[in-house]
């Protein structure tokens, strides 16, 4: 009798058969529509942050999608997730604001399904879904970045079972306007990482302090910032779980972020080589296309090859998901080669479009400042070659 597993890998086998799948292009179409009707080179120009589009998304129900009905969401397999997040990244030119939907939902409501309890899950979740709260996850430190487990931030037990937060969280997606943050604390310094907790914190709490967005290259209508917490007090239903379940709740979640936060990025791949493939065939130079060209034809043959390899290894973590396979290896892959194609896909695809790739304007050159961060955020790829190294047993 097929099981529940048996019915999501037959979704995902489908999905990276179908190329257009009906689910990736009915999202596609509805926000090319929708979304992205403001000035994107402004947005971009000045980091504005799209909250008319988020809200659009929210009431479209893509927060929801991988909630639980029983929380509120839609309970989506996983393949229908995926899929939508690749039509948001091919429909929504707002790169920044595809990214920053994908991350709140597999890191910070993903924490709260996996991980919650009833009362945080009934007070974040919903108004998370209904585009009504916006969620950050506060792992990164100043002085931990890929030393990951090394956190100063400290959350002391007081008698009354209360807990006293103080620390500096860095770097933090949507954490210049977040209404709640989980954050990642030691309570228990002298054990390393197993003395470390997770704990919902309501950013009006007072210690809590949002830090101004911060500039970046890319992804600059992502809202950016740091979270610093001074004598933060917080009642003991704001730990997740137990004391010093934290390093395995983050672990847990970081492979699910890792495995899929890039499917939006993998849309826009897909949309910039369609947009240069027109190009291509639009742009005419000694007598002729360009995209005649063997010079241009290989590069777009190129940037075909590393989406579809890109795309691969995403549904690949989707059924190591499933299955409980390889998660870690299938995690680490996905988010390498998916982060390093956005990378050299942009750069190709601009450069195909001569100048018109380099001037603002075109919104051509956005692709490329939007990519580079992959190869950071979600752990560098010089992390996940020592992930993969060392599940190969030579790291």
């Amino acid at each position: 009798m097929p099981t529940d597993s048996d019915a999501q890998l037959l979704a995902i086998a489908n999905a990276i058969a179908a190329a257009d799948h009906p689910i990736k292009q009915e999202v596609a179409t509805w926000a090319a529509k929708s979304l992205g009707q403001h000035d994107r080179v402004e947005a971009d120009n000045t980091s504005q942050f799209a909250a008319d589009d988020w809200r659009r998304c929210a009431d479209h129900g893509l927060l929801g999608l991988m909630t639980p009905t029983e929380f509120g969401g839609a309970g989506a397999d996983l393949a229908t997730v995926l899929l939508s997040l690749e039509g948001l990244g091919y429909g929504c030119r707002d790169n920044g604001l595809a990214f920053a939907l994908a991350s709140q939902m597999l890191s910070t409501q993903e924490t709260l399904v996996r991980f919650g309890s009833a009362e945080q899950r009934e007070r974040w979740l919903t108004p998370m879904i209904n585009g009504d709260a916006l969620g950050a996850f506060a792992m990164t430190e100043p002085n931990a970045g890929s030393d990951a487990y090394q956190l100063s931030t400290r959350a002391e037990k007081q008698p009354d079972g209360t807990y006293i937060l103080n620390g500096h969280k860095a770097y933090l997606t949507l954490g210049s306007l977040c209404d709640m943050v989980i954050v990642f604390a030691s309570t228990n310094p002298d054990v390393g990482r197993w003395g470390l907790s997770a704990f919902v914190v309501p950013t009006d709490v007072d210690g809590v302090e949002r830090q101004p967005n911060r500039e970046k290259m890319g992804m600059r209508t992502t809202p950016f910032g740091d979270i610093t917490l001074h004598d933060a007090v917080l009642p003991s239903t704001a730990l997740i779980g137990m004391e010093g379940a934290g390093a395995s709740i983050f672990n847990a979640v970081l492979q699910v972020e890792r495995s899929f936060v890039f499917a939006t990025g993998i849309g826009a791949i897909e949309r910039q080589l369609d947009e240069a493939i027109r190009y291509a065939g639009e742009r005419h130079q000694g007598g002729q296309p360009i995209g005649g060209y063997q010079a241009v034809s290989h590069r777009l043959a190129d940037i075909k090859q590393q989406h579809e390899t890109a795309r691969l290894f995403m549904y690949r973590a989707a059924i190591a998901s499933v299955t409980g396979n390889g998660v870690a290896m299938s995690a680490a892959l996905s988010k390498l080669v998916a982060s390093e194609t956005g990378m050299s896909a942009a750069l190709a695809t601009a450069s195909i479009h001569g100048a018109t790739g380099y001037v603002s304007e075109f919104e051509i050159e956005r692709n490329v400042r939007d990519a580079i961060g992959g190869v950071v955020y979600s752990g560098t790829s010089d992390i996940q070659r020592n992930i993969i190294a060392r599940l190969l047993g030579v790291g």
